[in-house]
């Protein structure tokens, strides 16, 4: 399956991108500000940005500026709808000009983004988090007029003009954000609604500073070196008192989620996992410091958030939610999850039970608790299939991995792509490829990849070491192609090896690759809807996970694979116990996932106090006891600080949506290749190519011709041994 990555290095000569040039002469009234956007950051004869000898002050001054140029553009629409006549064009007087003057700031914004996240010394944090707030709401501000949202109703009201299908896409986008931001209120509903959202914000602050603040409180010292004895090395390294000898304590043991997960995994101390672990989970209890409780803040959130789907005319936040979902009701998500918890609470019980004696044959005296779990884990993984991480990694050379990767969506979308040399970048580290549609012979998008992590300039953080930034949306009016940059953090080719993937990091790397080609292969006209934009919040995740599937196929993992010495593929025996692998314990883990996505969606429509819907639903999901210092709730972030609320079961719906996809593949693979590539060439046209201009719903059934079943997805968790895919 992999090929050589030697014809890849054939430049070409195309000039992808067109950036438009931007007239100068503002009068600017920010001082930061230049009146002049360096020429270099918009275009160059090879049709991409030059990025490599930016400075802070050119990024600022050009994206301060696209800023001022948006917010203009934004009132002078506004300004000539005042004057509208039934003859005018909606989109020629209203979204076309949006297009072009948001294709630019579209393009400076993410250029700082990637800056930002792959080059600090250009874009410090504290240059970007100012700006990029600015951007946003100017990015939003559009969304909030009052003039252009009554010319949308207007123009739908009076079906004056025949609008396609992406273009009512694109009206419903803004009459939907219009809506959900309370322009339909009057007078004291306009005034409460903007209360209620400062008072949610405020609300959110607190909460978020609290947790981050006792997350980092907590601190446990481990002196006796026979603790750390299995811990794999970076980790002794990130605990170690000296980073540069890791096997030499003390080790300082936090809740940063990164070092508390490692350290239930591989701690052989229950007291100290017990300890670690009621530590995380009493977050926000106030138990030692009352001042430090969230429970408060749960509490308004939820009367908060009730209060603003209620103003807004919705039922209860759940509704309100659902405007935004490819499901659709809250009737239909508690549906899915009951459906997927008859099979997964059984499975879990079982696997539990399995589990407690495979711990008692090696010593453990007692019965299995939740901090238990994750050690147990590891050792019985370890035992079942010969799971050795840092030996796995010796088989996936990144280069060879990338390559393979190449190679299948060649394979299943028709595209080609080709590196481009290009020097012009902001690390000597960064490729950039082109690609190309192979029906069409003639390139469609490109991309950059930053892959390797640095000790100065990059960006790492615990909980995402991926990032897909959409320097440039497909859009007619800009005459602008899909533009991105894949941005990881790798491990470095040291001491003449390569660089050597964990086998997570072969999945981040399929799974984001997923999202860049959601963006780059988009066919619409309109940047509104173009990729990722306007896609239902459910389905945002579809083409990721469609795209870790192939990592499990055993003919693509053994294609992936290569000893990076000896140019040996894995062996057959070690491919087929990793794919096995993600089925240890899916019951488990799928109940937890299950557990955690009814919770948000019953504290968004129950009046009861938390912990009595807690204690409602954690016996529907666990086969534990609910311990009286598990307080959970008041440290779920996700869902009461960031997007999540009443959205967390959009991670387990994109699953199922991409496991249903996917079996799709493994039912036309009996047919032979040229099926496949009929089956991948559908998939392209349905979920690469539309974006958000079809409903998620709609696209899925266009692709399956059906709706999805969460049957797929328990086959790929081997919860059933033979699941109904259509």
């Amino acid at each position: 399956m992999a090929v050589s990555l030697c014809r890849r290095l054939i430049g070409v000569k195309y000039s992808v991108y067109a950036l438009p040039c931007r007239a100068t002469g503002y009068v600017v009234l920010i001082p930061e500000v230049s009146a002049d956007i360096p020429e270099k950051l918009l275009t160059k004869t090879d049709g991409l940005p030059s990025l490599s000898n930016l400075t802070t002050d050119e990024c600022v001054s050009a994206l301060g500026k696209c800023i001022l140029d948006y917010e203009a553009e934004v009132r002078n629409v506004e300004d000539k709808l005042k004057d509208w006549k039934s003859a005018g064009s909606l989109f020629g007087d209203v979204f076309d000009p949006l297009e072009k003057v948001g294709d630019s700031l579209d393009n400076m914004w993410s250029i700082a983004k990637t800056m930002y996240l792959a080059n600090s010394e250009v874009m410090p944090a504290a240059r970007y988090v100012g700006l990029h707030e600015r951007a946003r709401k100017a990015r939003a501000s559009k969304f909030s007029s009052a003039p252009i949202y009554n010319a949308c109703k207007e123009s739908i009201a009076t079906n004056k003009e025949q609008y396609s299908e992406e273009q009512k896409r694109v009206i419903s986008k803004f009459l939907l954000e219009g809506r959900l931001n309370g322009i339909e209120l009057q007078g004291r509903d306009r005034i409460r609604l903007n209360e209620t959202l400062q008072k949610i914000e405020m609300q959110r602050s607190d909460f978020r500073k609290k947790i981050e603040f006792t997350t980092k409180k907590f601190q446990h010292k481990i002196k006796d070196p026979n603790i750390m004895r299995d811990f794999p090395e970076d980790s002794l390294r990130e605990m170690a008192a000296d980073s540069t000898q890791p096997s030499r304590g003390p080790w300082t043991v936090t809740l940063r989620p990164g070092m508390y997960h490692h350290f239930l995994q591989f701690c052989g101390e229950r007291e100290l996992r017990w300890n670690v672990w009621q530590a995380w989970v009493g977050r926000g209890s106030g138990n030692f410091e009352r001042n430090l409780e969230t429970s408060t803040h749960v509490e308004k959130l939820r009367d908060l958030r009730d209060e603003q789907a209620k103003l807004l005319g919705f039922e209860n936040f759940v509704d309100m939610s659902m405007e935004t979902k490819m499901a659709g009701s809250a009737q239909t998500v508690l549906a899915m999850l009951d459906s997927l918890l008859k099979t997964a609470k059984p499975a879990q019980e079982a696997e539990l039970k399995s589990l407690q004696e495979f711990s008692e044959e090696r010593g453990f005296r007692g019965t299995l608790q939740l901090w238990d779990v994750p050690y147990w884990k590891r050792k019985q993984q370890k035992t079942l299939y010969s799971y050795n991480e840092e030996h796995l990694q010796d088989f996936f050379p990144f280069l060879h991995v990338l390559s393979g990767l190449f190679s299948l969506c060649e394979r299943l979308f028709g595209i080609a792509i080709v590196e481009r040399p290009v020097t012009d970048t902001w690390h000597p580290d960064v490729q950039f490829f082109d690609i190309l549609d192979m029906e069409k012979g003639e390139p469609i998008a490109g991309f950059y990849i930053d892959p390797y992590r640095r000790d100065e300039g990059k960006l790492r953080v615990s909980s995402d070491d991926g990032w897909v930034i959409t320097l440039q949306n497909k859009t007619l009016e800009a005459n602008a192609k899909p533009l991105a940059a894949l941005i990881f953090n790798f491990p470095q080719p040291l001491y003449g090896k390569p660089s050597l993937l964990p086998f997570k990091d072969v999945l981040l790397l399929f799974g984001k690759f997923g999202h860049l080609l959601q963006h780059l292969l988009s066919t619409t006209l309109y940047s509104e809807v173009s990729g990722l934009s306007n896609l239902e919040w459910d389905a945002v995740e579809v083409c990721s996970n469609f795209m870790t599937h192939w990592v499990y196929e055993p003919e693509v993992l053994q294609s992936l694979s290569s000893h990076y010495d000896r140019q040996e593929p894995l062996p057959r025996e070690a491919v087929d116990k990793l794919c096995q692998l993600r089925q240890h314990l899916a019951g488990y883990e799928l109940c937890q996932e299950l557990y955690l996505a009814t919770l948000d969606l019953h504290l968004h429509c129950r009046k009861d106090f938390w912990l009595d819907v807690v204690k409602d639903l954690w016996p529907q999901h666990w086969s534990f006891p609910l311990e009286k210092c598990d307080y959970h709730p008041c440290s779920f972030t996700e869902v009461f600080c960031d997007q999540w609320g009443a959205a967390y079961y959009c991670h387990l719906w994109a699953r199922m949506v991409a496991a249903d996809a996917y079996s799709s593949f493994r039912e036309a693979d009996a047919a032979g290749p040229a099926e496949v590539a009929a089956v991948g060439k559908r998939f392209r046209s349905a979920f690469l190519s539309r974006g958000g201009g079809m409903h998620a719903s709609r696209v899925f059934r266009l692709f399956r011709g059906r709706d999805p079943s969460p049957a797929a997805l328990l086959c790929t968790y081997g919860l059933k041994h033979k699941a109904p895919l259509s």
